[in-house]
């Protein structure tokens, strides 16, 4: 009876399967034969169902022996890995899946050079779109320039020039049009082969299916950063556009129905927002579109995954994360956000040198106290706005640290990559996740052997007690970044940190011991071209002890102070040394003679030797006069 009942489970079963590979084989037969099988959504779906079949089993493996099993087993685990690895930002697995995809279509699909333009219109440029123009050009200026193929078409074409005002009192714009697009076009378009038009159609179809859309050729240029989903109308408001126009006195409806914003702008949707941060320049590619909110949504669930930081939910929304390359990710969606957006921030280690990034007429003079404060051991903040260039600054001042000292690092997410960098150095970076808090990373470290301390961003209350306590106590010396905008904003902003978080509850104690611990201060500036430089270099000078009053006396005079002026005297001077004007870096005030001295002492004999020269040339003073 067992028996039986065994062989009935099994003809059952084999039933099941043969009835599933013989609808799978009628489904794949009419894709291969139906009338839509030139249309790239056609091909798509071709090409999910087979990258499905090939990284699963089946019952057609059975008769197999087992070392031709065992080599099938191999290859679709490696195609399971390359699946899940191209979604990360892996180079190599993308390539990997696109091969898959050249093969499947130039075998049982059959796509031939007869055919080919069947699927994009190659030979009847007429009839191309923006983005397939975009798309060719793109890929003939990467096969002759690599990952710097739109820089050199920006650099060639003028695009990152700004454009007039859409409304006679409206200011520039940076973006690229779809009239950009076609004038460069025209001017590069060449007669293509075979196999890259082939190529050109595995790029379009892997982009639709694992890639990131519109951008997934972008995010791999040598550029500064992307952007989605930041412009235009939500989802939730195409109704009152549409139909919100019957109220006369509301002049958005009307401007609505009109399809201009108060700009003069015409009104989109938000998956019709690609923007490009180019050289400190956010430029919009206005011919650039997802599609669809799905289209955004599917790259926004997709493009932070690496590492499995955990899910984006409508609880938690947001996630901030690295890709493989090491791209800072940050993405949003509803409720949180009121559209689906992602950002992609690159920070180009190859660029990452201070001769390159500080540039301009006396550039040495920066030059020169950037380096001497890494060898002197200076506490440095690098204060600047969003995308002034603080991170990349940072990593490149790395290089003049002396080399036997142990770096240890703390991140929000990992952007510095350091031992990228400097590989040959003893470099170690946390960050805080949701089971390890900042301050136990920070405690950590103090354990760590760690010579110079670097946190990648002071952003939150937290972060900055954190960075005080290392200043104080867990390092030779500290690198830090901040967004204030003045120096007096850098230490009043730590200082109400202190406060906020507890450490201390006199606000004059907690602005001394925030002034005691920084030394410098490097403030960075982008201004409306996208120009970056260095705006001022600030000494913090504290005031001594000689010159504090008794506890009595200070007592009464605090209380007289108060009484006159609510706002205390400030326990520190701040000394520009060095400052940006009218195109030329200019040496202000001399330093300290007691930082002088203090770098001198942390530097290695010859080194203290160039310094003493370096600052006679320029303050006509030197070490210990």
């Amino acid at each position: 009876m067992n028996g039986l009942l065994m062989m009935l489970l099994v003809l059952v079963a084999l039933f099941w399967i043969w009835r599933k590979a013989r609808t799978t084989g009628a489904a794949g037969k009419d894709s291969l034969t139906g009338p839509n099988r030139y249309e790239l959504s056609a091909i798509v779906s071709y090409v999910k169902e087979r990258l499905h079949e090939l990284s699963r089993s089946n019952g057609q493996e059975w008769g197999m022996s087992e070392e031709a099993w065992n080599r099938k087993a191999k290859a679709r685990t490696e195609l399971r890995q390359a699946l899940r690895g191209c979604s990360y930002g892996d180079i190599q697995d993308k390539q990997y899946i696109k091969a898959f995809i050249r093969d499947m279509l130039a075998g049982d699909y059959g796509i031939a050079e007869q055919n080919i333009d069947r699927i994009l219109p190659f030979q009847q440029r007429e009839l191309l779109t923006v983005q397939d123009r975009f798309d060719i050009v793109l890929y003939l200026y990467k096969q002759r320039h690599g990952a710097d193929a739109l820089t050199q078409m920006v650099e060639d074409y003028s695009l990152d020039e700004p454009k007039p005002p859409k409304k006679s009192d409206g200011s520039p714009v940076y973006e690229v049009t779809g009239d950009d697009i076609d004038r460069v076009f025209f001017l590069e378009y060449r007669a293509l082969t075979f196999q890259e038009k082939l190529d050109l159609v595995v790029q379009r179809v892997y982009q639709m299916y694992k890639g990131f859309s519109v951008v997934d050729e972008l995010r791999e240029m040598r550029i500064d950063g992307l952007s989605g989903g930041v412009r235009g109308i939500p989802g939730s408001y195409a109704e009152i556009v549409a139909l919100d126009n019957t109220d006369s006195g509301s002049g958005w409806s009307y401007r609505a129905a009109l399809g201009v914003d108060e700009d003069g702008e015409p009104i989109t949707r938000a998956w019709d927002s690609v923007w490009m941060f180019y050289k400190g320049k956010s430029i919009r590619l206005a011919f650039l579109s997802f599609g669809s909110e799905a289209e955004l949504k599917r790259v926004c669930q997709n493009i932070y995954n690496f590492n499995l930081p955990g899910q984006l939910s409508e609880v938690n929304g947001y996630k901030v994360n690295e890709m493989k390359d090491g791209s800072r990710i940050v993405v949003v969606r509803p409720p949180f956000a009121e559209t689906w957006a992602f950002f992609v921030r690159k920070f180009d280690p190859l660029g990452a040198s201070l001769e390159q990034l500080i540039q301009g007429e006396q550039a040495e003079l920066p030059l020169g106290l950037l380096k001497y404060f890494m060898k002197g051991s200076r506490i440095t903040s690098i204060t600047g706005s969003q995308g002034s260039g603080k991170t990349t600054l940072l990593m490149a001042m790395v290089k003049h640290i002396y080399a036997s000292y142990t770096l240890r690092v703390q991140e929000m997410s990992f952007e510095l990559h350091l031992r990228r960098l400097y590989s040959g150095r003893n470099i170690l970076s946390f960050r805080e996740t949701d089971y390890v808090s900042g301050q136990a990373a920070l405690d950590l470290q103090k354990k760590t052997d760690g010579t110079v301390h670097i946190l990648g961003e002071v952003a939150t209350d937290e972060v900055a007690s954190w960075m005080v306590q290392m200043a104080q106590v867990a390092s030779l010396f500290t690198l830090f970044t901040h967004h204030a905008k003045t120096f007096r904003d850098l230490i009043e902003s730590l200082r109400n940190s202190l406060l906020k978080t507890g450490v201390f509850r006199d606000e004059r104690i907690a602005e001394q011991q925030v002034a005691s611990v920084i030394d410098f201060d490097i403030h960075l500036r982008r201004d409306i071209t996208g120009r970056r430089y260095i705006e001022r270099i600030t000494e913090c000078c504290r005031r001594g002890s000689e010159d504090e009053p008794s506890a009595a006396f200070h007592d009464l005079a605090s209380a007289a102070i108060r009484k006159s002026n609510p706002v205390h005297p400030r326990g520190y001077e701040e000394r520009v040394i060095m400052e940006y004007r009218n195109g030329r870096y200019v040496a202000v005030q001399p330093m300290t003679l007691e930082s002088r001295e203090a770098m001198a002492r942390e530097m290695l004999p010859e080194d203290a030797a160039e310094f003493e020269r370096f600052v006679g040339s320029y303050w006509g003073e030197t070490v210990g006069a």
